[in-house]
């Protein structure tokens, strides 16, 4: 199946509604999809028998910036995205999903998306990567926790507006 394949038939099972764009002409194609649909649409990658996409092999997070109004490269700032990068190892084909999620405010919940750790076991580490250093939030997951840095850490470091502390437990980490 190619992208236009794998579009018509999620579209034919949860609506075009649970997508906000299709973008086929990138050099790896994807799909954007609403938060709150991300959980039936990975379902349906992953249990469907035409699609049976077996692999998550990577998950990526962004911060475009805490910036409202502007654009980063066409993404609007003041916005994290979640790309996953999904394979069918049997069937040979592909799909990148993006999730776009309104960036939190200072003293706001960090943003939030389901966790997909129920499908895929390799989204478990993926996720908390994401959580650790840019501060997404994973409902559901099964052990949200910081995986890279120590879990008194404060901030998460991937964020564009992130200020390193100066010292961690006595320790110099600033060195301006």
């Amino acid at each position: 199946m190619n992208f236009t394949d794998i579009y018509l038939h999620l579209t034919e099972r949860v609506g075009e509604e649970a997508f906000t764009q299709a973008v086929a002409d990138a050099p790896q194609p994807f799909l954007v999809v609403v938060p709150d649909r991300l959980t039936e649409v990975a379902e349906l990658l992953f249990r469907d028998e035409r699609l049976f996409f077996d692999q998550l092999s990577c998950l990526t997070a962004l911060d475009n910036g805490p910036e409202a109004g502007a654009s980063v490269a066409g993404a609007p700032v003041g916005t994290m995205e979640i790309l996953y990068h999904f394979n069918s190892i049997p069937y040979g084909h592909s799909m990148v999903l993006k999730v776009v999620l309104a960036r939190n405010q200072e003293g706001e919940p960090l943003p939030e998306v389901p966790t997909l750790s129920h499908l895929w076991r390799t989204a478990d580490w993926h996720e908390r990567e994401a959580y650790d250093l840019l501060g997404i939030r994973f409902t559901g997951h099964p052990d949200l926790r910081r995986i890279l840095l120590p879990t008194d850490w404060q901030g998460h470091p991937l964020r564009r507006d992130y200020v390193e502390q100066d010292l961690y437990h006595g320790i110099k980490v600033s060195y301006e």
